[in-house]
């Protein structure tokens, strides 16, 4: 869409044969004659400035100048306020005062770049201005036209198959230039023309686009990537953004904004409609989710063939995401909420694409991923993308799903980083997953050991310690505390009072093992 070349300009104005104007130099810059002309007005005040506006051509007859004279300085100071204000262009009306132009206006329009022409007698001044009145009602009415018309290709183009698809490239096409259309999860999903930027320019537009999903605000923003400007408009409602519409143009006028916003209307609304039936497609997948909690795979197989293609093939491994990445957990903030449905559209991209090699779908405590062992790269690209924490079971096979879901969960909520797996929890022990109300369990099992030793000056707990490590020995443990192995069971069987326990029973010893090494870690 070029705007500019429909544009009234000081060019189109003097290239009108009836008004005869003629360009007192002809090797003014070019494109100080390319630029808009909004008005065409009249003045022979010597300052008419306080009176004009920006991209005004002012004619004028010169009775200004009467006692100018020669002063060079006086013309110059002339033309640099006109310039100065915004003034597009000087015509001089010849024949009413002066005969001919004056070289003292002349030389001072060359001097400031200010394209300087003719108006001879015969043209009043007032069919210049109609002539550049009449070509803006023309560019006013061409462009009303193109509106319309522009926006009747986009409403039939959205009746297509692919209306999406086809509201884009015909979008493309009316303003002759690039436009992509990202979902919820930033992703390209349609362009037109297609590969229309470059591999750069598309990464950094990416990065960007990613940017305002997860703000989640509905807005509209313009940038500038390397030497090409971009204007963003998110799709949906604030919260629910379904994705963006980007544009690769600047400012638009008033009727390019009016069919943007008709494609941002339609688009809208049908992926406000697609969004019922990605509901009815959650539910489904999250059902069966519950089916292979069962360890019992055959109703999900049956399923997801039909509609997905086959489950990963086993041996599998297990991903839950926290709760917030599938859309539960409570009052989820609108960038939460647009971050859930982002992954969503992802995952099924990127189940498509690797069809076969994917499954998800919602459980009890987050979202659930299932891929094959060796595939585990997706997991990590999900917890990049969208800095969650995930967790990551141990291969199994279908027939221990729900052990897997249980593992993974745990991975998730002892994980440090962004992905744990199972295997690297289970190796720091059992009593690694003892919680803080662990520790305040043990601090009154062995209170009372404690108290004793601090009221009578006993060693009950160092000697009880000493017993645990050297495997329940009386004889080991007197060595290593120095101390005649009767003391030692005479200091084991106080502790017996005191905690009113038998040591001789392993669920207690093991009771007061576990509580010893709480406290300790």
């Amino acid at each position: 869409m070029d705007i500019a070349a429909d544009t009234p300009t000081l060019r189109a104005l003097l290239a009108r044969t009836d008004l005869r104007l003629r360009l007192a130099e002809p090797d003014v810059a070019p494109e100080a004659l390319d630029r808009s002309v909004r008005w065409v007005h009249s003045s022979d005040l010597a300052d008419p400035t306080p009176f004009l506006s920006e991209g005004l051509v002012l004619l004028t007859t010169g009775t200004q100048f009467q006692d100018a004279g020669d002063d060079a300085e006086a013309w110059a100071a002339y033309v640099r306020r006109l310039g100065e204000r915004g003034v597009v262009g000087l015509g001089f009306g010849t024949e009413v005062v002066r005969e001919g132009i004056p070289a003292p206006l002349a030389a001072a329009c060359r001097e400031q770049g200010m394209p300087l022409f003719e108006v001879p007698y015969r043209t009043p001044f007032i069919a210049v201005a109609r002539a550049n009145a009449e070509a803006i009602a023309a560019q006013t009415y061409a462009r009303r036209s193109w509106a319309l018309a522009a926006q009747r290709a986009i409403a039939l183009a959205a009746l297509r198959p692919d209306g999406l698809g086809a509201t884009v490239a015909e979008l493309a096409r009316q303003l002759g230039t690039w436009v992509g259309m990202y979902d919820a999860a930033g992703e390209l999903t349609r362009e037109h023309p297609a590969g229309g930027l470059a591999a750069e320019t598309s990464g950094d537009l990416h990065d960007e686009v990613g940017a305002v999903l997860r703000r989640g605000a509905r807005a509209g923003s313009a940038l500038r990537i390397g030497d090409t400007a971009f204007s963003l408009q998110t799709l949906g409602r604030g919260g629910h953004l379904r994705g963006v519409i980007a544009i690769a143009a600047g400012d638009l006028d008033q009727e390019g904004r009016g069919v943007v916003t008709a494609v941002i209307a339609m688009a809208g609304l049908a992926l406000e409609q697609q969004q019922g039936l990605a509901r009815a497609r959650g539910a489904l997948r999250a059902g069966l989710v519950h089916s292979l909690v069962t360890d019992d795979p055959t109703l999900a197989r049956r399923v997801s063939r039909d509609l997905w293609g086959p489950l990963p093939p086993a041996p599998v491994i297990v991903a839950v995401t926290e709760a917030a990445a599938s859309g539960t957990g409570g009052r989820a903030t609108a960038a939460r909420s647009s971050r859930a449905d982002g992954l969503a559209e992802l995952l099924e991209l990127r189940a498509e694409e690797r069809r076969g090699s994917l499954f998800f779908g919602r459980g009890d405590d987050g979202l659930v991923m299932v891929v094959p062992a060796a595939e585990r790269a997706l997991i990590d690209e999900v917890a990049e993308r969208f800095e969650l924490r995930v967790g990551v079971s141990d291969p199994v096979g279908y027939d221990a799903f729900a052990a897997a879901i249980g593992q993974a969960t745990l991975a998730r909520d002892r994980g440090v980083g962004p992905v744990t797996a199972f295997a690297d929890v289970a190796a720091s022990g059992v009593l690694s997953a003892l919680t803080a109300q662990s520790r305040t369990l043990a601090a009154a099992e062995l209170g009372p050991l404690l108290a004793h030793d601090e009221r009578h000056g006993t060693h009950l707990m160092q000697t009880l310690r000493a017993w645990f490590d050297d495997d329940c020995s009386h004889e080991s443990t007197a060595r290593s505390l120095g101390v005649h192995r009767h003391t030692v069971r005479t200091r084991l069987a106080l502790a017996e009072q005191v905690l009113g326990r038998d040591l001789g029973s392993f669920a207690a010893r093991a009771e007061l093992w576990a509580a010893l090494r709480v406290l300790e870690s």
